[in-house]
């Protein structure tokens, strides 16, 4: 027999003009403010539970780990996990030219410009970047005297040799020259050969950039880090907001390669890691809903290079209310040994003011957006419980939005009515991206004696 379910009692909405300007008049004002209008309206504000909803749906998950029971025997290296796989293997499919449409279908990110292409202030900003003049290394393979012979020397060198010899002379370490006094540059952290292990992932396999650079969290404030912290995790947490475990907010990512054929495959590779660092902050622009100001802005740059070529590129993305679309803006294709080296410090150059002049307005930007997270709004342990402080007492169900990045494929799959779309082509270590659901919980009132 079929037991009946339990009505849950109805309120009467107010329309939708009303709730907006109330909604207004609560965001400007304190907690009370929301208390009010709970009392008035039995149900909390549209400000407050869309806060809830996209607060939520950037909650840090925990990355599977093969079971330890397994045997060694069984563990073949196609039922590892991409965080295991060595980088040649997880490399495979950037070979195939099908891998730019497969990024377009799992992610709605376009190795191309969009038709309105960047905003006009990222093009004069990145036009800034290239007439800079800033200082490069006296004494190095680079030098007038010496670049001939060095260019002979890697001719046809496989790509850890480019990387030791030319890499560090086409994209400088940032830590290197924080040490070396760029006092700026304190707040950066790098990666060499490292994998992406704790963000989110958009496929199978997880970007490994050659070279990466990101934000340390000494970069944010206490208050600014405990705000984030449900949404970043525990050190082996996955995060929309990190690389690795101490790489925060990813903004720059190099590929080396030997031959000019292989850039295109450096080219989808770093295409896939630059759609990862700009979802990051699309996404926290998203929650605090500011992600208009973020529409065609470069929020990172990628580099691909090989012995003799360079590719520079600025990654965006365009936003549509809840629709996003990521793309790459071409910056400049050269050959640096042509006309004796006449531009083979230009990626250098471009790096470094990318590091000195564009990299501190970026990281404000976080900041600001990191800043306007409700204060008074904290995580539940449990999963996808949302909780006011205590003072709030207060209850309101909240149906959580997933992010619109998400998941195209489990998106695609909802419209086709096939609820077990969502799993394909997702390995058993890549988290579900989607929210259930998350409440406002009301605290236990004791009763009066």
């Amino acid at each position: 027999m079929e037991l009946p379910t339990k009505r849950r009692k109805q309120h009467p909405q107010p329309r939708a003009s009303e709730d907006t300007a109330a909604s207004r008049a609560v965001a400007s004002s304190d907690t009370g403010g929301a208390i009010a209008y709970w009392s008035q309206h039995h149900y909390w504000p549209s400000y407050y539970t869309r806060s809830a909803g996209d607060m939520v749906s950037l909650l840090a998950r925990k990355r599977s780990i093969i079971s330890r029971n397994r045997k060694s025997s069984e563990t073949t290296t196609s039922s590892m996990p991409s965080s295991l796989r060595p980088k040649e293997e997880q490399g495979s499919e950037y070979k195939h030219t099908r891998y730019v449409t497969q990024l377009e279908i799992i992610a709605n990110s376009y190795m191309d410009d969009s038709q309105q292409g960047i905003s006009e202030q990222s093009r004069k900003h990145y036009q800034r970047l290239l007439d800079r003049e800033p200082t490069v290394p006296k004494e190095s393979l680079f030098q007038d005297s010496l670049f001939a012979q060095t260019f002979r020397m890697v001719r046809d060198r496989n790509e850890a040799r480019i990387f030791r010899d030319i890499t560090p002379l086409i994209v400088p370490s940032a830590e290197t020259l924080a040490i070396q006094g760029a006092t700026r540059l304190r707040d950066l952290v790098e990666s060499v050969n490292e994998g992406w292990n704790n963000c989110i992932p958009i496929s199978k396999t997880r970007p490994q950039p050659d070279y990466a650079v990101g934000f340390r969290r000494n970069a944010f404030s206490s208050t600014q880090l405990s705000r984030i912290e449900p949404i970043v995790g525990g050190l082996t947490d996955q995060s929309y907001f990190v690389a690795t475990y101490n790489m925060y907010f990813p903004f720059l990512a190099c590929e080396v390669k030997c031959g000019s054929a292989a850039l295109d495959i450096a080219d989808r590779q770093n295409a896939h890691s630059m759609t990862i660092a700009v979802r990051a902050v699309v996404e926290l622009y998203r929650a605090v809903g500011r992600a208009h100001e973020l529409n065609r802005e470069i929020l990172g740059f990628s580099i691909s290079h090989d012995n003799e070529t360079v590719r520079l590129y600025g990654h965006y993305a365009e936003i549509h209310q809840h629709d996003t679309k990521y793309y790459r803006h071409t910056i400049r294709k050269f050959n640096f040994t042509e006309l004796d080296g006449k531009e083979k410090w230009t990626a250098y150059k471009f790096t470094k003011s990318i590091y000195e002049d564009w990299m501190p307005i970026h990281l404000e930007r976080i900041r600001s957006a990191i800043d306007d997270i409700p204060p008074d709004i904290s995580f539940s342990t449990t999963g996808s419980d949302l909780q006011f402080s205590e003072h709030s007492g207060l209850t309101q169900d909240v149906r959580a939005q997933s992010i619109a990045f998400s998941n195209p494929e489990s998106q695609s799959g909802a419209k086709a009515g096939d609820t077990q779309s969502s799993d394909v082509g997702r390995s058993p270590d890549t988290p579900s991206t989607s929210v259930d659901g998350a409440a406002f919980k009301k605290p236990k009132r004791h009763r009066d004696p």
